[in-house]
């Protein structure tokens, strides 16, 4: 291929790649299949690799991040980054609103947003390109973090028009990921974070840009620096420009003219708060009149257009009555709190991580002491403090653990970590957690094998290793508590598929540390099997685009380890897949839902979310997370809310789950 058709296919497949990401990561409505841009981003990256004079600043393949840098640049904000007025009350809300009315001398309306908890930042274009972004810093000086910030696919690096602007907005963590983010750190025994927006700052300020383009952060884009120049006169006007710009921007805005349209809008977001995707703390009201900004301006530190209430914090007491400390599959041996149940964001909750040894001796926390109990990030359970003037007298320090509470091996500290570990390889707790791990839905995907089933294969001498699985026979199991004829085909049966399944799902299964199921789909993409990765090097291993040295080192140790040999020969020997097979999905069977595209809704009583996405998709449908007009079906479960409404307006077919369920045995 030449240079000028090169050329021409690059620009074809950066153009229609940014589409499919902007769909995707900013609409919430992606029009293709996971492979289908998988296999042009590859098609991309080999062309460029080919003629990489021809790589664009736009290209979907710099997101990936990579440049270390030793400190951050300073940045000084031409115009200051200010930041919000905090109220904490309706009546302060309101006093608010009346004393803008006095300045202003005029009825007014609100543009309603929701504050997103998270780090702000502003972005710089160029004649539609994005060529610098910072964090706010102090409001006059903030830090260049433009690389990081590259990494961030809901931010565009091209704008549909060729504007020369800045915007701001907010950057935040996922709560999906933050939850993520904090069971990898707890199984590395590394530190977790307290919630997504100090994850997010944390996030964003890493020196390497490869941490942040594995954090799975996104953007919420909401000012517009001169938005006089585009013509805009409302606030809302700027939310819908800033979105037909390319930039991701919050639905959840709404323009209210009254006290009893905006006490609406505070109770139903208050309401919502434990349900949205992303972590508030409160809402902000802002005039929507932009002349208005003009007329009353900024104090020094905050503008007087703009208000932010502060929603009160969700938080109860209750009363720590022990302190159990559990073995996970990496060894990392865990503290948890077991409190009195108290009622707490909406659930009942009576447990909660203390992490680790430090964290816990920290905030000195002993069985009978009254405590405050709050979600971090409206999702994980978190002692915020001891309530000391409720401590009984005769209260003792908890004591840390120095042997494993199993197996009695001593516990100790890797690489300066802060958790504690077992490394006795013969640990029970170790075993069976690994086994868990094995048959678990990324991984091996055995399905009826659980914790419960593991431990009565463990406790009858059945299972050793994961390999044991593979030996398992019918009369075995069927001498163990509760399993019938049906259960017992059932799991044998589920065993069987998984021989089949491609190698990286028996990657992720071995749980090597820092190998998590996108690691390990990338190293047998690139080696092509188990065997290929086992006898790679480091130096090998670490050229694979987003893997880099911890996961090489952390693979080849685990390879080197003359048992994991002996399991590997194992594993083949019982019939086990080792090699990468394609990634294409095929279609177990044609149904009523093939080649639709369908939106699910709501709470499902009978299925999980994930189960009904997978039968979908290997019933040949397409799962989005949005409604719009080109969706075919809604199936909606309990308290199906706001995509319900929009797929009622739109005419879309819905379904509930009992429906559902007839099709899906039809």
């Amino acid at each position: 291929m030449d240079e000028a058709i090169a050329a021409k296919k690059i620009a074809q497949l950066t153009e229609q790649l940014n589409l499919w990401s902007q769909q995707y990561y900013v609409e919430d409505d992606p029009s293709v299949a996971d492979q289908v841009y998988d296999q042009s981003y590859r098609q991309l990256q080999q062309l460029e690799k080919s003629f990489p004079e021809l790589i664009t600043p736009d290209s979907p393949t710099q997101r990936v991040g990579g440049q270390i840098l030793t400190n951050f640049q300073k940045k000084t904000h031409e115009i200051p980054m200010l930041s919000l007025g905090d109220v904490f009350s309706k009546s302060e809300l309101f006093e608010f609103d009346q004393r803008l009315r006095q300045q202003t001398e005029q009825d007014l309306e609100y543009n309603c947003e929701l504050k997103i908890d998270g780090l702000a930042i502003s972005l710089i274009y160029q004649e539609g390109n994005f060529v610098e972004g910072s964090t706010r810093g102090n409001g006059i000086i903030g830090e260049d973090i433009t690389n990081n910030l590259k990494t961030i696919k809901a931010i565009p690096l091209k704008l549909s028009e060729p504007v020369s602007l800045e915007v701001r907005g907010e950057c935040y963590m996922p709560k999906k990921a933050f939850v993520s983010l904090n069971q990898q750190r707890e199984a590395a025994g590394q530190p977790v974070f307290a919630n997504p927006r100090n994850a997010a700052a944390g996030s964003l300020r890493q020196l390497d840009s490869r941490i942040t383009a594995s954090r799975h952060l996104s953007t919420f884009i909401y000012y517009l620096m001169q938005p006089e120049n585009y013509g805009l006169k409302t606030q809302d006007a700027v939310i819908k420009q800033l979105a037909d710009w390319g930039f991701k921007v919050n639905p959840e805005s709404r323009v209210a003219k009254t006290h009893e349209q905006i006490s609406e809008y505070l109770q139903e977001y208050q309401a919502k708060r434990p349900n949205l995707p992303y972590d508030i703390d409160g809402i902000v009201l802002k005039a929507n009149s932009l002349a208005v900004h003009q007329q009353v301006g900024n104090t020094v530190k905050v503008p007087r257009w703009a208000i932010a209430y502060k929603f009160p914090p969700d938080e109860q007491e209750t009363i720590v009555r022990k302190i159990e400390w559990t073995v996970g599959r990496t060894g990392v041996v865990t503290p948890t709190a077991v409190m009195e149940p108290v009622r707490l964001a909406g659930t009942t909750v009576s447990r909660a991580s203390l992490h680790n040894p430090d964290y816990l001796l920290e905030k000195d926390i002993r069985v009978g002491d009254t405590v405050k109990l709050h979600k971090a990030g409206d999702i994980i359970p978190e002692i915020s403090k001891v309530v000391l003037g409720k401590r009984v007298a005769d209260s003792q320090p908890t004591v840390i653990l120095q042997h494993c509470p199993i197996c009695r091996a001593k516990l100790v500290h890797l690489d300066e970590e802060v958790a504690l570990r077992c490394i006795n390889p013969k640990c029970p707790a170790l075993i069976k957690e690994s086994i868990v791990h094995f048959a678990s839905r990324n991984a091996m995907e055995i399905a009826g094998l659980g914790p419960r089933i593991v431990e009565q294969l463990y406790q009858n001498h059945l299972v050793a290793d994961v390999a044991d699985l593979y030996r398992l026979t019918a009369e075995e199991l069927l001498k163990l508590d509760k399993f019938k004829e049906k259960s017992t085909q059932n799991l044998l049966a589920a065993i069987e598929t998984s021989r089949q399944n491609s190698a990286e799902r028996l990657l992720f299964g071995l749980g090597i540390r820092h190998v998590g199921s996108k690691a390990a789909k990338l190293l047998l993409a690139h080696f092509g099997s188990i065997s290929q990765l086992m006898v790679a090097n480091e130096t090998e291993i670490a050229a694979i685009d987003s893997i880099g040295p911890v996961i090489a080192q952390s693979v080849v140790t685990y390879f080197a380890n003359q048992e994991v040999h002996q399991l590997i020969e194992e594993l083949q020997n019982v019939g086990v897949n080792l090699n990468y097979l394609s990634s294409q999905r095929t279609v177990i069977q044609t149904s009523f839902f093939t080649g639709k595209r369908v939106v699910l809704t709501g709470k499902l009583q009978r299925l999980t979310r994930s189960d009904a996405k997978k039968w979908l998709e290997d019933h040949g449908a397409q799962v989005t997370g949005s409604v719009s007009g080109k969706t075919d079906l809604l199936i909606a479960g309990e308290d199906a809310g706001s995509k319900l409404a929009k797929a009622e307006s739109l005419a879309v077919q819905v379904i509930n789950e009992a429906r559902f369920i007839e099709l899906m045995e039809a």
